[in-house]
This record gives structure tokens, sequence and C-alpha cells, in this order.
């Protein structure tokens, strides 16, 4: 029997609630579902239930003021994994959420089954990025935004060994260590022991970190060794 989960949607669209409503009692029967239309009344629910599994988070409700609400849900409850759920399609946007303390970023525009997939990875302890926003843009980017984005060094990634750039170009898709273990069949705990070295190899501090670096890479150029 699948868990279920105790989740808040804070969204001020009435519709879009009741779409992500039914996405997560299909994918996750079972769940209690609590809604919201404004900052300071999901500020309000998180105080009084500290056992929230998940925060499904607008970016642009009332209150949110841009991203300062998620910093403000971030100090409130830094333990519940908030996920930002938006119309919103910028790279930068996306990636500084994440910087902000977002465990993920699901676009409104995502198919119903990307929408359950990304709430089960991040369920799962994962982070999900839209793999299609974070690799758009190569070429208009600038040099600045390039910069910003903390790219990795050819030096570093010549550092990590074969297997170790598997696991990484899978987790730039978005894959959990669950994932990666059944499509390069191999353990899980081989995965996480892999994911530890290339953390510590690349000198970042955790997962998303690697992931944001990684972002623009080109491995089929460094596995050709």
């Amino acid at each position: 029997m699948e868990p279920a989960y105790k989740i808040l949607i804070a969204d001020d669209h009435p519709l879009f609630r009741e779409a992500i409503s039914s996405v997560i009692s299909s994918g996750f029967s079972g769940s209690e579902i609590i809604e919201t239309a404004d900052l300071d009344s999901a500020l309000e629910i998180t105080r009084q239930n500290d056992d929230l599994d998940l925060i499904l988070l607008d970016l642009n409700m009332p209150g949110m003021h841009g991203l300062n609400g998620l910093i403000s849900l971030r100090n409130e409850a830094p333990t519940i994994p908030v996920v930002i759920v938006s119309a919103e399609e910028d790279k930068q946007v996306v990636l500084q959420a994440i910087t902000y303390g977002a465990c993920g970023f699901i676009t409104k525009s995502s198919p119903r089954a990307q929408m359950t997939e990304a709430i089960q990875q991040i369920l799962n302890g994962n982070v999900y990025l839209p793999s299609d926003i974070i690799r758009t843009g190569k070429e208009s980017n600038s040099r600045r935004s390039r910069h910003e984005d903390n790219p990795i060094s050819p030096e570093l990634l010549n550092s990590l060994t074969r297997r170790q750039l598997l696991v990484l170009e899978r987790m730039s898709k978005g894959e959990s260590n669950k994932q990666i273990a059944y499509n390069l069949n191999i353990a899980e705990t081989t995965v996480k022991a892999h994911v530890s070295a290339i953390l510590r190899k690349l000198g970042v501090h955790n997962r998303v970190q690697a992931i944001l670096s990684a972002s623009d890479v080109d491995f089929s150029q460094y596995l050709k060794r």
C-alpha cells in the first residue's frame, strides 16, 4: 500500500488548485490535501501543521513578492520540502528558486504524468528540475549568466571516472538514485557512493549544486575517452 501524504497547495487560482489536487488524489491515494490562496495563510497553516510532507507554492500569489515569499516559508519551516509551481519558464528564475531553498520547480504547463513523477521524486527526497528549461537558451545565455550558473571546468570533469560521469549525467536529467541504479544496472548503494564522490570532486555541497553546475555539460564529449 502506498504511503499517504499530507500536502499543502498554496495557489490563488481555484482551477489550478483543483487540477493539482486531482493529480495528487489519483497519484497518491489517501493523501490529505490542504488548500490556501495567499502567503500569510500558508505560513499560518505551516505553523499549525508541522507534519506536512510537502508544500506546493505558487510564485505569484498574494503576499509572495517573488521569491521573498519562498524565503519566508523556508525560514518558518526549514524541514518541510517546498516546491515552486509556476507558469514562469525562465531558466534564471528556476535556478534562483533552487538557490533560495526550493527542492523542486514544476511548471504549470507540465503534463499530468510529469507532475506526478516530479512530486514522487521530491517525496522520495530528491530534487526535481524541469530539464527542458534547464537545457534551453545555451546560445542566448550571456557570459554573465553562464558564469552565475557556476559551470564545471573541464579539469574537474576529467577528474571523474567514466561511471561517475554516467551517474552525473543522469542526475542532471533529474533521475533519482533508484532510477540511476536501475538504468545503469548497479546497486543503489553504489550510486550513493558515486554521488558522494562526485560532490567531493566537484567541490559542491549538495546534489542541487551538482545538477545546476552540470546543466550545460556535453557529456558525450567526456564519455568518448
